[in-house]
Order: structure tokens, then sequence, then C-alpha cells
């Protein structure tokens, strides 16, 4: 299979009527969509990007001013804390994780009786969902488990010859995956940190608790987000670890170390702005861990970034992607 590049929304459309898989930009990562109503169409999604059945897929709905009525298509019922975040962040990088209609099938929610929903904010997949007569199922447009894409040729990259399509956004705006929100014990919790601060879900709806347990949520596996090169989170110590300068890799979040190589360090915001840092991150992994195979470079070493904001995101992200070099 050949997969065209471009920016034709009609072109993307008939495409997803007919049942195929086309890569979407919105403002968090890219997403690889079909139709989330086709059920063999949303099989191609884990068969394409070699997904575990039981990680289930966002659903992505079309733009709408009433939200409650929005969500009232695919959700069996809406609480009052869904509805005020709705209201207050879409369209936007927030999921919720609501008792889910019969019309969704199975296969999107990996058998659970809830949904994923959520409103993307880019203005190319607002042009293609309205278009559509039905909701898009999109994760990541990624193989399952590696660092998500933020421009079309990342796509390109991973899934070339695998799907028909990529509707080509440019590059996304925030960078991480969006935040979701759920219920446990009849309370909202955070089931996923993304691309929306707590502390601005908190100005809404009160103190949100994170969940201890998320199998409920798309994205919320413990390895995840990995490049192929060992990523090691929290840990600047790779003399500790028998390597020197020349041998590794830096993922910084505002200024570089003058003994490893400058061109061996991504600096994500050298102004120290956490947005920034964020809508860079997953480019600066997939530079690294291309520069690591190009240079036989044995590791990459992350900083901690301040838990606060997308901070705390951006440290789930590389506590994700470290988790199987973690000692």
């Amino acid at each position: 299979m050949h997969t065209q590049v471009g920016t034709d929304v009609e072109h993307a459309a008939r495409l997803l009527e007919q049942g195929e898989l086309v890569a979407i930009p919105t403002e968090t990562v890219y997403g690889l969509a079909a139709n989330a109503l086709n059920a063999v169409a949303c099989a191609r999604i884990f068969e394409v990007k070699n997904r575990p059945g039981f990680d289930p897929l966002i659903v992505h709905l079309a733009p709408a001013t009433d939200f409650e009525s929005a969500l009232s298509a695919c959700a069996r019922a809406v609480p009052p804390w869904a509805s005020k975040l709705a209201g207050a962040f879409w369209p936007g990088p927030l999921t919720l994780v609501l008792p889910r209609k019969p019309l969704i099938p199975d296969i999107v929610t990996s058998g659970l009786e809830t949904v994923a929903l959520r409103m993307p904010a880019h203005v190319l997949a607002q042009r293609l969902l309205e278009r559509l007569p039905f909701p898009l199922a999109a994760p990541s447009a990624n193989p399952f488990g590696f660092v998500s894409p933020t421009t079309a040729q990342h796509v390109l990259d991973q899934l070339g010859g695998k799907i028909a399509y990529v509707l080509d956004g440019g590059p996304c705006r925030v960078g991480l995956e969006s935040t979701i929100v759920g219920e446990q014990d009849g309370r909202p919790v955070v089931l996923r940190l993304g691309g929306l601060g707590v502390e601005d879900l908190e100005g809404v709806v009160g103190p949100l608790g994170l969940a201890t347990s998320s199998g409920a949520s798309p994205g919320s596996l413990e390895s995840h987000y990995a490049p192929r090169t060992p990523l090691y989170f929290d840990d600047l110590g790779y003399r500790a670890r028998g390597l020197s300068p020349d041998q590794v890799a830096l993922l910084l979040f505002r200024a570089p170390l003058a003994e490893v190589p400058p061109d061996q360090q991504e600096v994500l915001s050298a102004s120290g702005d956490l947005n920034e840092a964020a809508r860079h991150l997953f480019g600066a992994m997939r530079r690294l861990d291309a520069l690591a195979a190009a240079r036989g470079l044995r590791a990459i070493f992350t900083q901690k970034f301040p838990e606060r904001g997308l901070g705390r995101a951006i440290n789930d992200r590389l506590r994700r992607a470290s988790s199987r070099y973690a000692t």
C-alpha cells in the first residue's frame, strides 16, 4: 500500500467512509483514525499499531456548542462534572470517560462499559468530523508503545505503507496526549496526565484525585511512549553506569551540560516554559533516538521536570518511557 500525504479533507472523509484508516492531525498528537461505529475498521487500528486489545480507544466528536448533547450521543449518562469540564475546555486536550451507549462497539472500549470521548481543537480534524456522519476512534498514529507523532512525517516514518492517507495539519500545537478524566467511587479523578494541567481542571470542578488504577483509560499502561534507545528518567548519572559523555544523549529542560557534545543534547525550553517543553518533547525524543542509532550511543538520560502544570505530564511520559530500564 502506498501512503499518500496531503491536506484534502474530502479525500480523507471518503477513505474513512470506505473503512480505511487515515492519520489525522489534532492539537495533541496525530491520531490513527477509523469510523468509531465500524468494528471491522477499528480492528485494523489494533492490527496496524500492534496494539493490545485491552487498551481502549478514544472516540473523537465533531465540534458542537451543546456539549451535553454531543456527549449523550455516545454516553448513557453525563454527570455534572463532565458537563462542566466539557463546557470549560472543549474543544481541547481533554478526554472524558463515561458510561457508553450500545452503539459503541466492544472493540473500541476493550469490552468495558465506559467510553473515552473528546472534541479535538485542530481545524482540519474539526472539518473532517463535520463532514462525516460518524465519530472517529483515534489513538496515536504510531506503533504501540513507541513515541507519539507530532508531525505528518513522524507518522509516515513509522506507518508508511500500512495506511491509506495522512492528513497533514502541520506540527501539533500541544504535543502531549490529552488529559483523561473519569469517575471512581462517584467522584471525578484524573486517569491520565496530559496536555491540560490538573490545576486548570481543579479550577472548574474542585480538587481531583489521581487514579491509582486506570485500566479504563487509554494510554495508561506502565510501559509506553518509549524510544528504541534505553532511556533513564530523572537520572543524569551516566558515569555511574560506566558511560562516557560521548556515549550518551541528554534530554534537558532549560540548559545543556558542558561535558556532553552539544549536538547530543536536546533542550526543550531555554526560557523555562513548560508548555513549550511539552510541545517539543516527542520530537526531541525522536531526534535523540535517531541520533543514538546513527552514532551508536548507548542511552538517553533525562532530567525530572518541575511537578506543576504540564511538567507533571512530561514526567509521566518520561517515566513510562523508562520503565523497562528502571532500577
